[in-house]
């Protein structure tokens, strides 16, 4: 199963918006994560249809099973 880090974020329309990185680092650094997700917020290194980054929502670890149906050729 494949593990991401997804930090959460609201945009300047109240909307949640979040950033996805795939293995992260066991266990979580909450130190480490808080500084990254305050820089993306205070350089505005991401934007969204909603506008602006503006607050942090939160952080989780979330795991997700994919299965590959194997289709046959054309």
């Amino acid at each position: 199963m494949a593990r991401v880090l997804e930090l959460l974020f609201l945009n300047q329309e109240g909307k949640q918006v979040s950033i996805t990185l795939d293995d992260p680092i066991e266990p979580a650094d909450l130190e480490a994560i808080l500084q990254v997700m305050n820089k993306v917020i205070e350089k505005n290194v991401y934007t969204s249809s909603g506008g602006d980054f503006v607050s942090i929502k939160g952080a989780r670890i979330t795991e997700r099973a994919v299965e590959v149906i194997e289709l046959p050729a054309h």
